[in-house]
């Protein structure tokens, strides 16, 4: 069976799989032709329009499922730039991801993508929200965590009071860590965060995905239109472990539960706290995910963003390798273009 060799006319796709804190993340290596444009939002744009399908046949059943993430590499736009990255999932192409930054860090340094350089090996990605400098720190075996500095962070709008029929009235802070998400506490709703309640936690974070959007005009002051949208919604809890500040679990995308404590959405929670007094400059939190899986945040600095007053945020996770794949798309499959089914 090792020798046998698919026809030609198949469609032959290899990625390298990782995950972040249990978030999967999918490394295109070779089979979707890179997408053109001098900007990495107008890249997305390209993908968007020439890559839909596959995205769903990368990211969607047989070959993925309801949850699953992924990366597609691109040239650098920057002169200073190692790589841009465009990030996919089960509905289309987000415009950062915090989690994927810290796999593409691993996988790239393990690969020789990125040639280690000493104890610490930086890497520029490109991202349709911005520059995003990340940091593989070396280990005693391979990469033992990665950090990145991410786009400035800030608040958009404070104490929104939205009404979600048969739940009642409920309160949320919208923020933009490289996405924008609407912030809600998790005992509003009684919910522990616990996995046994993803059910009950996709359909609140759908429905107030839906209020706050119909609610507010999003949009991000240097961003234009590839920005402005809201990306999921976040419930924070307090902490199951010692040690940890809070739990985080995002929603995002078409009811997408993230496993890790959403790198960007760690980003939007310290432009919070910090607007609120609750952290300055230096500060950290430990973040869990509703695996308990942790990230660190971390307030560099103080900046603006268009009126908005916004910090510079650091997160640090850690990643591993799943799996080196070569999917096979058979023209004759009924179900070649994939499907979902929860």
């Amino acid at each position: 069976m090792h020798r046998w060799t698919p026809p030609e006319s198949w469609v032959r796709i290899t990625t390298i799989d990782a995950h972040t804190g249990g978030e999967p993340l999918r490394i295109i290596t070779s089979g979707v032709p890179e997408p053109h444009g001098a900007t990495i939002l107008a890249k997305r744009d390209h993908a968007m329009q020439h890559s839909e399908e596959l995205r769903r046949i990368l990211m969607w059943e047989p070959r993925g499922h309801a949850d699953m993430y992924g990366a597609l590499l691109t040239e650098p736009v920057t002169p200073d730039g190692d790589l841009g990255v465009l990030f996919l999932h089960n509905d289309g192409f987000s415009t950062m991801c915090g989690h994927g930054i810290i796999a593409l860090g691993v996988v790239g340094v393990a690969t020789g993508l990125f040639p280690a350089d000493g104890p610490e090996t930086v890497i520029n990605f490109d991202t349709p929200a911005g520059r995003v400098k990340a940091v593989a720190h070396a280990g005693d075996d391979g990469v033992a965590r990665v950090s990145f500095v991410n786009v400035p962070s800030f608040v958009l709008l404070s104490d929104l009071t939205i009404d979600l029929p048969g739940v009642g009235e409920a309160r949320c802070d919208v923020a933009y860590g490289g996405a924008f998400y609407a912030y809600v506490d998790a005992a509003h709703f009684g919910l522990s965060l616990l996995p046994s309640e993803t059910k009950q936690i996709i359909d609140l974070g759908r429905r107030i995905k839906s209020a706050v959007s119909a609610a507010v005009d999003i949009a991000h002051p240097e961003g234009g239109d590839g920005l402005g949208f809201l990306y999921g919604t976040i419930f924070v809890g307090p902490p199951h472990a010692a040690g940890a500040h809070s739990r985080n679990v995002c929603v995002f995308a078409d009811g997408e539960v993230d496993r890790s404590p959403t790198g960007t959405g760690v980003s939007g929670r310290l432009a919070i706290h910090h607007a609120r007094g609750e952290l300055g400059v230096g500060d950290t939190i430990v973040v869990e995910s509703i695996l308990g899986s942790t990230f660190t945040g971390r307030v560099l600095e103080e900046t603006v963003v268009g009126e908005h007053a916004a910090i510079v945020p650091e997160v640090s996770g850690r990643a591993w390798i799943t799996g080196r794949h070569e999917f096979l798309v058979d023209p004759t499959d009924p179900l070649k273009d994939g499907f979902l089914v929860r």
